[in-house]
């Protein structure tokens, strides 16, 4: 079979469009915009309305992307739902779904019948016609988005009774919704085709979506085998992804087939089979990790494509004409998923403040919208791409509504645990000790000798407080918001636990949450304990492994070693952070260090930045710097100082 390099071409073209996207949507996620909106703009622009990158012409080429990404949506929405882990609100989670998916859907159907006038494809349709479009665009509302919703949890690290419900609604929802747009789908066809509603269309679609849920099991019993396969994780992650394209290969040829043979095409919905097979392994195999992580490894790859794709196909010269509809369409989706939320908690009796804003965590939309509407754009060719213009719209303006919302409820119900913001600097050294051991009193006299307040606390109550005539040891009741307020934690600049690791984290996470000292130091007693200490920022000190490191470092580097840990004679190493205003924007070069302070790094949000001397410093910046004691209490008075 001879290659075609025209489509060869195309595709390497998309693939810099996409590449190119992925870079350009991270200024959106700056200006605290959802990526998927600079992936759908970024689209919008390399697309046939405006510099054309991605011809119309060449959008039907690539409709292999949109079969992928489908597959491997319904792969992440079903992965979601993990029974186990839903028994403890089940019961909200129940009747919310349901009152959510049925009020939703019934609601914006009838909206939009209504409102079949003010929008453009739909003003000359029958009525059973504009009946069967408006049952496809209220089950497209009544989608959420399970990435957008976890992630808004985990930025806040949400927990409780509110955000389990939010969660579980939103993974079980759009299973629903998966398998509820399937059924109006075929319906919705067969109404177009010209297909009489009789007892002979009910059993081919009943034959359908029982062949699905076959096909579905057959599915999942293929991914269990491919995750069980002793292949590299890349090949495996390629494999599953191949297994799901191929479900919509399938699909495309047994509609081929059954046309020709029967005069009637009978196939199988792919997106309700690969839910299935999903659903299966991730409820019913020992590899629910394996897959997920597959999933979260190739989700960003597969997103852009398709995001970027979905943003060129959008018919850029009717926006104006559906800027008013697609404003009434948001408002509609909005007060039914208010009456939704309101009758599931009435339903489930939850708290009235839950109810009043049991709506808010389900406006966000995100990929399984767009999935459906491409679906739609797809099998209507007349009037599908305004079908699709129009919820993309829609969808655009939930993604930047919705996350404020749900972090509002969040704060609302008090389940949310962000970060406190970091005290300002006082001028003063200050630091916290938590456990009264050697090795705890001699880090002390360290840091008093390089300059440092230090306050050592103590739960234990039979100490000789003569025996460290030269500290500030303090005994503690317990560890609480109360205690670190007397301990004047506000003021540390570093806060160092040495306790158990559960009285650290609650130390850590009080700390975190209330105060939000810039370094928290934690010793580390059990290594399987490392990533909640991680996660909350904390700087890990593991000494199974310390000794190691700090001897490998001795051993490659023995200068910069001794350098960095101060046992040169007069020699130490220090952060400080650019608060002085006159130095913002100025260039390392032209900064008048003393002879003997070097720069070692620049940190800058978070992150270390390459440095050079035409580097030009910000406030807030922390420099790591290493130099004589006396040179380095001069430099950070000038940076700090002011």
């Amino acid at each position: 079979m001879p290659i075609d390099y025209d489509i060869v071409k195309l595709i390497g073209g998309f693939a810099l469009v996409a590449i190119a996207a992925n870079v350009i949507a991270q200024y959106f996620v700056r200006h605290k915009l959802p990526v998927i909106t600079g992936l759908l703009i970024t689209g919008i622009v390399a697309g046939p309305f405006v510099f054309n990158l991605v011809p119309a012409q060449s959008i039907p080429h690539l409709g292999f992307i949109n079969d992928i990404a489908l597959a491997f949506i319904a792969f992440a929405a079903s992965a979601e739902l993990y029974l186990r882990e839903m028994r403890s609100r089940l019961n909200s989670i129940k009747w919310m779904t349901a009152s959510q998916l049925i009020v939703t859907f019934i609601f914006s159907a009838i909206g939009v019948y209504f409102l079949a006038g003010l929008i453009p494809f739909m003003q000359d349709q029958p009525p059973l016609f504009k009946a069967a479009i408006a049952s496809l665009f209220a089950v497209i509302f009544v989608a959420r988005s399970p990435a957008s919703a976890i992630a808004i949890v985990n930025e806040m690290r949400a927990k409780g009774p509110f955000v389990q419900t939010a969660l579980g609604v939103t993974v079980l929802k759009d299973f629903f919704v998966i398998l509820l747009f399937s059924f109006t789908l075929e319906v919705s066809i067969a109404i177009f085709e010209g297909t009489d509603l009789n007892l002979a269309l009910l059993f081919i679609l009943l034959l359908e979506l029982l062949l699905s849920f076959i096909t579905g099991l057959l599915l999942g019993r293929l991914l269990i085998l491919l995750l069980k396969a002793s292949f590299r994780f890349e090949v495996k992650s390629i494999l599953v992804i191949v297994a799901g394209y191929l479900i919509y290969v399938l699909n495309h040829y047994m509609d081929t087939y059954t046309l020709a043979t029967f005069q009637h095409t009978i196939s199988i919905e792919p997106l309700m089979v690969c839910i299935v097979g999903s659903f299966l392994v991730t409820n019913y195999s020992t590899y629910r990790a394996e897959f997920l992580r597959i999933l979260e490894k190739s989700g960003p790859y597969i997103y852009v494509a398709f995001f970027v794709l979905s943003g060129a196909a959008i018919e850029l010269n009717i926006i104006g004409d559906v800027l008013l509809i697609t404003a009434i369409l948001f408002f509609i989706r909005l007060v039914s998923l208010m009456a939704g939320g309101f009758i599931g908690g009435k339903l489930a009796g939850d708290p009235p403040l839950f109810n009043r804003i049991a709506w808010m965590p389900y406006v966000t939309q995100a990929g399984v919208g767009l999935g459906l509407a491409t679906v739609v754009a797809a099998s209507f060719p007349e009037w599908g791409v305004e079908f699709a213009t129009i919820v993309i719209s829609v969808i655009v303006i939930n993604q930047i509504v919705g996350p404020p919302l749900f972090k509002w409820a969040i704060n609302i119900v008090g389940e949310g645990h962000t970060r406190a913001s970091t005290p300002k600097f006082d001028g003063i050294r200050d630091a916290i000790i938590f456990g009264l051991e050697p090795q705890s009193v001699a880090l002390a006299r360290q840091l008093i000798e390089n300059g440092w307040m230090v306050k050592i606390a103590t739960l234990k109550k039979d100490i000789d407080e003569a025996e460290y005539p030269d500290l500030d040891v303090r005994r503690i009741d317990n560890l609480s918001l109360a205690m670190l307020e007397e301990l004047e934690a506000r003021k540390s600049e570093a806060i160092v636990t040495m306790l158990t690791d559960d009285e650290n984290y609650t130390i850590c996470e009080l700390v975190y949450e209330h105060i939000g000292t810039k370094d928290v130091i934690v010793r580390l007693n059990h290594r399987f304990n490392f990533n909640k200490f991680h996660q909350l920022g904390a700087l890990i000190v593991d000494p199974s492994t310390a000794i190691v490191s700090l001897l490998d470092h001795f051993v490659r580097s023995p200068q910069a070693a001794t350098l960095l840990l101060g046992m040169q004679e007069n020699q130490d190493t220090r952060d400080v952070e650019v608060i002085n205003t006159d130095l913002h924007g100025l260039r390392l070069r032209n900064l008048r260090l003393p002879a003997d302070v070097i720069v070692l790094s620049v940190k800058r949000r978070g992150s270390f930045i390459i440095t050079h001397g035409y580097t030009r410093l910000r406030r807030g910046d922390i420099l790591t710097l290493v130099g004589s004691k006396e040179s380095l209490n001069k430099v950070a008075f000038k940076f700090e100082g002011a």
